[in-house]
């Protein structure tokens, strides 16, 4: 299987039209058209439905658009690393991350990198821990910034030096926008919409569930969310109200919701995780580099 191939493939894929992707590759139609049929003959399998004037993926074909994106980016990934000019410091820096109004210390280090080398380029993606633990377990980011709970056993890290803090976003018409703190009698019995990460068990201690203690599983939970931006269109709808960290919702003087903090107080630490005896291209290696000495050396 070529990697020239599979870039025609997905690029099918994202056109919808075996006319409009062979325009974009700038190869011939029938050419196009040869190569994927030839890809379905290798793996034994159909890959599109094709109509008259546009195709699209079967349940194998959306498999493989998962997988061939994958490699695509990794193979892109290694090009660029090599493709780094050995006189002066380039390359690019892949970091994955959840929402946090942490990630500000990070982003300063980023600002502080690129006017020391201007040629090194970043490269973030927004995921939950699911999301950014698999890319950067299968290579596809060099680091990721993780909010607790997160098993940490297969990676080395530091700790960023600030935690989140969790609370509520509510409409300011609720019962509950009426209070100064949130304590955890006032979310029994109400509809909550809640963080998928911040539910999970199977991350070892979760503070968040022994915050609620033995309410925990008597919580009217209507919804989950790995990111917080569509989960307060839900509190605006009026579906519930959302436990969240703070900084992530507009709660200000023109927003409909607004934002009280958990009594007592909840805390999240963040860690910044690479994968152990990774082996880091010239760009990576000076992030790490920075963040070790901003934050201390690998725990």
């Amino acid at each position: 299987m070529e990697v020239r191939v599979l870039r025609y493939f997905l690029a099918v894929a994202r056109e919808g039209s075996i006319t409009a992707a062979a325009n974009y590759l700038h190869v011939t139609q029938p050419t196009l058209s040869r190569q994927l049929k030839e890809l379905e003959e290798e793996l034994g399998t159909k890959l599109f439905v094709r109509r008259s004037h546009s195709v699209s993926l079967t349940a194998d074909g959306m498999r493989l658009r998962k997988r061939a994106g994958e490699v695509v980016d990794m193979i892109e990934k290694t090009e660029a690393e090599f493709a780094a000019k050995e006189e002066s410091v380039s390359g690019d820096i892949y970091i994955g991350a959840g929402e946090t109004r942490v990630m500000r210390h990070v982003a300063d280090i980023l600002c502080g990198i690129h006017r020391e080398y201007p040629d090194i380029r970043v490269h973030l993606h927004s995921g939950n821990l699911e999301d950014v633990t698999e890319r950067l377990d299968k290579g596809l980011l060099d680091f990721g910034i993780l909010i607790q709970p997160a098993d940490l056993g297969k990676y080395d890290y530091v700790n960023l030096p600030e935690k989140d803090v969790w609370g509520v976003v509510t409409r300011r018409d609720s019962e509950l926008a009426a209070k100064e703190v949130i304590r955890r009698e006032d979310l029994l019995g109400v509809p909550l919409v809640v963080s998928r990460q911040a539910v999970n068990r199977t991350a070892g201690r979760n503070d968040f569930i022994e915050w609620f203690a033995e309410d925990f599983d008597t919580l009217s939970r209507v919804a989950t969310y790995n990111l917080a931006y569509n989960a307060c269109l839900l509190v605006e709808s009026g579906l519930g109200h959302a436990l969240t960290i703070a900084g992530l919702a507009d709660v200000s003087d023109s927003s409909s919701l607004c934002f009280r903090l958990l009594e007592p107080r909840l805390e999240t630490g963040l860690n910044i995780v690479w994968k152990k005896y990774q082996v880091f291209s010239p760009a990576a290696e000076i992030f790490l580099e920075k963040i070790q000495a901003a934050f201390g050396g690998s725990d």
